[in-house]
């Protein structure tokens, strides 16, 4: 199965090797036929510490790293 990438803004690297990265999704309502935005943080591994706040990041699945991120910064 592969694992799911997902692409967001950086909005917190105060954490060592963490950033949190907010993913913005876009769906049409199902009653009122109107465009919804909704959001999640994701805390995603960054290893290098390169990331800043601001950047545009993919970020893909992978298994627990810690308590609540299960998320890696792939580069590029």
């Amino acid at each position: 199965m592969p694992k799911r990438i997902l692409q967001g803004t950086v909005v917190s690297d105060k954490n060592d090797k963490t950033v949190v990265v907010k993913v913005e999704r876009r769906f049409t309502h199902p009653l009122f036929k109107k465009t919804v935005r909704r959001s999640k943080n994701y805390k995603a591994h960054d290893e290098a510490n390169t990331k800043k706040v601001g950047d545009i990041v993919s970020i893909q699945e992978s298994k627990p790293i810690s308590r609540d991120k299960c998320w890696v910064v792939l580069e590029g």
